[in-house]
């Protein structure tokens, strides 16, 4: 199925009380663009699609964006020029990561921990409970 936008998730409806299926567009973290082939974006779904959402929006900066919600995105900019000391960045950044993924209906859980913090590079592993199961991604 062609879509005007394919960046933006596609959802197909199904039965009543549960949440459809989940399609986006796979991404290729290393260089953090979109795959594409033969001219086309590669559409993923299930939990490849939650790990393709959770990612981007981990890499957007909530409230800089007005075609987005203000639910979306993550807060680690605000980390960035503050005061606080080695312990309280790693919390304030696992908070961060927690709060901008569990706004979506299909994380149940997320967990972070902080790898390295290399001046202003901050190297976060997340671990998700989704509807679809567990899954990792690195940022």
């Amino acid at each position: 199925m062609r879509q005007l936008f394919p960046l933006f998730q596609q959802a197909q409806p199904s039965g009543a009380g549960t949440l459809p299926l989940l399609y986006d567009v796979a991404m290729d973290y290393e260089r953090g663009v979109p795959l594409f082939a033969s001219g086309e974006p590669v559409i993923v779904s299930g939990l490849e699609a939650v790990k393709s959402w959770a990612w981007r929006a981990l890499q957007t900066a909530r409230y800089r964006y007005s075609c987005y919600s203000w639910d979306y995105g993550c807060e680690l900019e605000n980390l960035v020029g503050q005061p606080y000391n080695h312990d309280t960045r790693r919390s304030e950044a696992v908070r961060y990561v927690r709060e901008a993924l569990e706004v979506c209906p299909y994380i149940t859980g997320a967990q972070a921990a902080v790898e390295g913090l290399e001046g202003s590079e901050l190297h976060i592993s997340v671990r998700m409970t989704t509807v679809y199961g567990g899954g990792e991604i690195y940022v």
